[in-house]
């Protein structure tokens, strides 16, 4: 399993100095063979660099390893272009990502492999190629558990980064995986939402109310220090900048860690939802679009799937369908079964719960239903490139609630 691991580099100013001049110059060498990819429509790598390698080593006084490095980097970017979710080719924003070609900041990641980085984990350094020769004794910190994971695990390629004044590596590791464990046959169901971001079928609801109070109070301010635009703004601004997403990320974190030590303790798999596509399929009115686009639920899914990989607990997604309107004590779907926000309530049999938990459980339901059957190592096909939204194959379950087949991790 891959993983990242992030240290921080801790240069001297001269040595700061040349890894900035070597970033800009990728940088504006990443732009040049851009264009010319999309003058001549070459996005192939073997390809685009007949064109491109001799003009880039000369211009830029790059080594070879870095031109390689600049032409890849610059079809990566093209392969994610392509793959991207832009909308139809008539929409404005189709036309705006293709109609011109990629262009690359500054100061943007430029990657390393082991012939340009080398690392000295005992002293805690660096030796990494610049335009200026190579420069050794670059001190990089961290902590100790990325350290050991580092010394550890660390192959193949890093990014240099360069972010609010500080210089970084983004290092690959390549962490052994457990064993998945195929003898459990209940799992922890996990409901997402926007007022609860998860509730487990357990009952434990995670995050809430209070936290939703301060993420207003973050877009509120924010918006205020846009619209007044002066200058001690954009210095708040700026300082503010990012704050929420590594909120976001912090939290999304502990519940993911969570999550996967209570299945891991008891024995159970994670029954999750597959929300793909879903902002494309939902419509909402004004003032809840930036609530409902502002939490990172596909990175809280990415978070539990490589935390339950490392730990051998398998994971199922299945589709959200109806979850909060079937009661998990009969099966009774209606729309009127949920009474408000935080309550649900059968009109069959009379069941009263809470409907963040009524989902949970529905969505356990479900996974274990489909680990019965053994399609647990089932996953879905891949969504066509419509342009909007995505596709999935459904199937029916015994009560009568369309599911995707599952992913497992």
């Amino acid at each position: 399993m891959k993983l990242t691991v992030q240290v921080k580099l801790l240069p001297t100013p001269v040595q700061a100095a040349a890894l900035e001049e070597t970033l800009h110059a990728c940088n504006e060498a990443s732009t040049w063979v851009s264009s010319v990819a999309f003058e001549r429509d070459v996005k192939r790598n073997f390809t685009l660099r007949e064109h491109t390698y001799t003009q880039v080593k000369d211009q830029w006084g790059l080594g070879a390893q870095a031109a390689q490095h600049v032409i890849k980097k610059t079809c990566d970017a093209y392969t994610t272009l392509k793959a991207g979710n832009l909308g139809k080719p008539s929409s404005k924003r189709y036309r705006r990502a293709t109609e011109k070609p990629i262009a690359f900041r500054a100061e943007g990641a430029q990657p390393y492999d082991d012939r340009m980085l080398s690392w000295q984990y005992t002293e805690r350094t660096v030796s990494i190629w610049t335009l200026s020769g190579r420069m050794k004794d670059v001190a990089f910190t961290s902590s100790p558990e990325h350290l050991a994971r580092l010394a550890l695990y660390r192959k193949g390629e890093s990014d240099l980064l360069f972010r609010d004044g500080m210089w970084f590596l983004a290092a690959t590791c390549e962490v052994p995986e457990a064993e998945l464990d195929t003898s459990v046959t209940q799992f922890l169901g996990i409901d997402l939402g926007i007022v609860n971001i998860a509730t487990t079928s357990d009952g434990q609801i995670m995050a809430g109310r209070r936290l939703n109070r301060g993420r207003l109070r973050e877009r509120t301010l924010r918006t205020k220090l846009q619209r007044k635009n002066t200058p001690s703004a954009k210095r708040r601004l700026r300082k503010r900048r990012r704050k929420e997403a590594r909120r976001v990320r912090d939290i999304n974190h502990k519940i993911a860690k969570h999550v996967v030590a209570e299945a891991e303790r008891t024995g159970r798999g994670i029954a999750l939802e597959d929300l793909t596509g879903i902002r494309a399929r939902v419509r909402l009115r004004k003032p809840q679009r930036a609530t409902h686009s502002s939490w990172a639920f596909a990175q809280l899914g990415e978070f539990i799937a490589y935390k339950a990989r490392k730990a051998g607990v398998p994971v199922v997604h299945v589709d959200p369908a109806y979850t909060s309107r079937t009661c998990a004590e009969c099966g009774h779907i209606d729309k009127a079964n949920r009474a408000s926000q935080a309550r649900f309530a059968c009109r069959s049999c009379g069941f009263v719960d809470h409907a963040d938990r009524n989902g949970s459980r529905n969505i356990r339901h479900r996974a274990e239903e489909l680990w019965r059957r053994g399609a647990q190592s089932t996953a879905p096909d891949p969504p066509p490139n419509t342009g909007r939204g995505t596709e999935r194959k459904r199937s029916t379950t015994a009560s009568g609630a369309r599911c995707a087949r599952p992913r497992t991790f």
